[in-house]
């Protein structure tokens, strides 16, 4: 499998080695090879993207030469033989022997589920040790792919996620030192879903368990009464949608300085990765 840098990421060619249910729409999958040797992150949500065999193919299929110009040529490849391309984010990483996790949202494997399940969702679900993945991640550990950035004067962290985004919120709140004050939001699916987190900082976390009717993303938040902080610094990262209106509360109604806030939408409801790579910049 080629590994080919395409600086500041390269190709890292791994093998799964364990998994773990996390609860009814999430799945823990853990990542170790060689290559990771090479892996740098100094980021708490560092973005990646993974790609997948179908059915039937003992590892992803990628143009052989993965050199500066990988996307045009993986493009060109038939669509049921092309690798499965999925943009996730990086939930641990260490070292002796060199791991990584990535957790994964099932959607639609549930029983009954209105929407069909996606090639990730059904890969993540069955896979097993020695199955083979191909991942774009970081050479350096400042990198571009990186988003939480709190400038050094602030004195509040604001997070919201919806499930797709859990898993760089955890790190980020799990990272945060002694002292900093924090306030979280964290939609999940289901109550099964709801993770312990421990972290030194100063953190009030509500879980909002959509299957039971919690308040949802901007009704949640706008019904809170934020720590008192001068400067405070929001991270917020889900589905585009609840994270544009999101953005509009804290900044329009809140008056938090947009300078002070890092929006990212991972998804968007009713499109598909690929139909979102094919939207214009």
């Amino acid at each position: 499998m080629p590994t080919a840098v395409a600086a500041p990421f390269r190709f890292f060619s791994l093998q799964v080695v364990r998994t773990r249910r996390l609860g009814p729409s999430l799945a823990r999958v853990t990542f170790a090879g060689p290559d990771l040797r090479a892996f740098a992150s100094n980021g708490l949500d560092q973005s990646l993207s993974l790609f997948l065999p179908h059915p039937g193919q003992s590892e992803p299929r990628v143009p052989v030469e993965l050199g500066d110009d990988w996307w045009a040529a993986w493009r060109e490849l038939p669509d049921d033989v092309r690798a499965v391309m999925r943009s996730y984010t990086l939930r641990a990483q260490r070292g002796d022997p060199d791991e990584i996790d990535i957790d994964f949202v099932l959607h639609g494997m549930e029983p009954g589920a209105a929407t069909p399940a996606g090639p990730a969702s059904r890969w993540a679900n069955g896979a097993a040790p020695g199955d083979r993945v191909l991942l774009l991640g970081p050479a350096v550990e400042d990198n571009r792919a990186i988003r939480f950035r709190p400038p050094q004067d602030t004195d509040l962290v604001v997070v919201w996620a919806d499930e797709t985004a859990v898993p760089a919120a955890s790190a980020i709140l799990e990272a945060l030192p002694a002292g900093t004050r924090a306030r979280a939001w964290l939609e999940v699916e289901h109550a099964d879903d709801i993770q312990d987190l421990v972290t030194a900082a100063d953190v009030e976390i509500d879980w909002l368990v959509r299957v039971d009717g919690s308040p949802m993303a901007v009704d949640a938040v706008r019904a809170a009464q934020l720590p008192p902080g001068e400067r405070p610094y929001v991270w917020i990262a889900g589905e585009s949608g609840q994270v544009r209106e999101l953005r509009r509360h804290l900044v329009r109604e809140r008056g938090i300085d947009r300078g002070r806030v890092t929006f990212v939408g991972y998804w968007r409801r009713g499109m598909t990765e690929e139909q979102l790579r094919e939207q214009p910049e």
